[in-house]
């Protein structure tokens, strides 16, 4: 997760509305809750760092497995440590519900193709539009083929996704799938600095690019003029 300072406070849902997306999370918890319901939930997993405050604040009110999916991921030694370091953060954060882990396919070339002709795309644009929709099909999918409750994504604790280009996405994406979408904005409450507390506690690896090759080489353009 890169080393992000601001946060955006605002969320835009579908068709251009205002959404509270943490307060519709709030609801949906309130209500499971006073149901005595522990839901099922399929959570794709972009990192450790992004994780960690997600699954401490989730864990108590689902039974979580964890999806780790990036096919966008470059070098692979980079998709390897990012990977051992997701497994690690579940083993040892302690938690209230039961939390799994589920490894998908490390298939680059997937990446590449769906991104063809957007490689000089500035960070933020249509290529990490089609990389958002890229992975969270593939959760999508195998949610519904695996009966959860609902799937959801750790993406939205970063300053730097936009929430509701990324609830838009799931929304849909759970509609075509039969699986319900858990829409969030998990750097709401503080979420992401909290993120950044459990990083330093657990010793997290904190990459400073997104993680895809062009990511990597925005990030170094920038060193460089810096």
């Amino acid at each position: 997760m890169p080393k992000e300072d601001a946060v955006k406070e605002e969320s835009i849902g579908m068709n251009g509305k205002n959404r509270n997306f943490q307060r519709e999370m709030d609801r949906l918890i309130e209500k499971n809750e006073g149901e005595g319901i522990v839901p099922t939930l399929f959570l794709h997993s972009c990192c450790a760092p992004c994780s960690s405050y997600v699954l401490e604040y989730l864990s108590r009110y689902f039974k979580i497995t964890v999806y780790y999916y990036n096919p966008n991921i470059y070098p692979p030694s980079e998709y390897e440590e990012r990977t051992e370091e997701v497994k690690r953060l579940i083993r040892e954060l302690p938690v209230k519900n039961e939390v799994s882990f589920v490894a998908g396919e490390y298939r680059p070339e997937q990446f590449y193709e769906a991104v063809r002709g957007h490689e000089e795309d500035p960070e933020g644009g249509d290529r990490c539009g089609i990389c958002f929709e890229l992975r969270l099909k593939e959760a999508a999918r195998l949610a519904g083929e695996g009966g959860f409750d609902y799937f959801a994504t750790t993406l939205t604790i970063s300053p730097l996704k936009d929430a509701a280009r990324l609830n838009r996405i799931g929304e849909e994406l759970g509609a075509e799938y039969g699986v319900k979408y858990l829409a969030s904005d998990f750097k709401k409450k503080n979420g992401y600095k909290r993120s950044t507390e459990l990083s330093r506690e657990y010793g997290l690896y904190r990459q400073d690019y997104c993680g895809c090759v062009f990511s990597m080489r925005e990030r170094e353009r920038e060193r460089e003029k810096q």
